[in-house]
């Protein structure tokens, strides 16, 4: 028989029942691996396919059309903040009685700054700065507050508006107006602070997408707001005696400089037309 083959030293051989018995067993602990590495297997897919994913949303979102959407975002935030606060208010009210000497300059520069990157009109600041201060340290704020707000609009231009804007430079006034400020960077934008017929925040935003480096469009920005802030802010401090000889003098310093930059564009359409 079977077992008396196996003991006399024969081939061994299974018998079917033992075979029957083995197969369960086999397919019982078959079936754990498996399903260990599919539950595996499914991590490792992800893990695989999210960096990718991970680097398309990344490439989509600092897309420079992406940023620009995000540059027209924060600056229609920073509008809507401005016109519910209503900056203009201080000229009615005062400053708040809870800050008082240079803590009070210090708020009102970065105040400043943050306005002017929310388009408010830099006159009107600057009036304020001078009856809220008077003539010397209203026109120190200002200046700071000035500096400041165009490195901001500069830096946001540059990072977030600069490469989706720049293959849009293609009409002549446009091509002219970017080779002025690439080129001539501290003498484009002296001119353009000394003159006040430029908005402010357009000739920040212009220079962030020209070529023009840093150093040139703050230190041009330093010192070509000087006159023009200075006479506002003396307006401002002397604007309850509009017959003193200060206030006459600040007023004509705000108009010869107007005329002048409207006579000077006036001659040099010509200039521009031909290149």
């Amino acid at each position: 028989m079977l077992d008396a083959t196996t003991r006399s030293g024969g081939t061994a051989t299974a018998s079917p029942r033992a075979v029957t018995t083995a197969s369960p067993q086999a397919a019982g602990a078959a079936s754990p691996r498996a399903a260990a590495a599919e539950h595996t297997a499914a991590p490792v897919a992800a893990a695989v396919t999210s960096p990718r994913f991970a680097a398309r949303c990344t490439r989509v979102l600092l897309s420079p059309w992406s940023r620009l959407a995000l540059l027209v975002a924060l600056l229609a935030a920073a509008a809507s903040c401005v016109l519910a606060f209503e900056p203009q208010r201080l000229l009615a009210h005062g400053w708040p009685p809870q800050l008082g000497g240079a803590a009070a300059a210090v708020v009102f520069a970065v105040a400043y700054g943050v306005c002017t990157v929310a388009f408010v009109p830099r006159p009107l600041l600057n009036l304020a700065a001078g009856a809220l201060f008077g003539s010397q340290p209203g026109t120190g704020a200002a200046l700071a507050g000035t500096v400041l707000g165009a490195g901001i609009a500069f830096g946001l231009g540059r990072v977030l508006g600069q490469d989706a804007l720049r293959p849009l430079l293609r009409g002549r006034w446009l091509k002219a107006a970017d080779g002025q400020l690439s080129r001539h960077g501290f003498r484009s934008m002296m001119a353009a602070r000394l003159f006040p017929g430029v908005p402010f925040w357009a000739a920040n935003y212009c220079a962030a997408v020209s070529r023009m480096r840093w150093a040139p469009f703050l230190l041009a920005t330093a010192l070509g707001s000087v006159p023009n802030t200075a006479a506002y802010v003396v307006a401002g401090a002397r604007a309850a005696k509009p017959t003193s000889p200060a206030f006459l003098i600040a007023l004509a310093f705000i108009a010869v400089p107007a005329l002048a930059g409207a006579v000077v564009a006036w001659r040099k359409r010509h200039h521009l037309r031909g290149r």
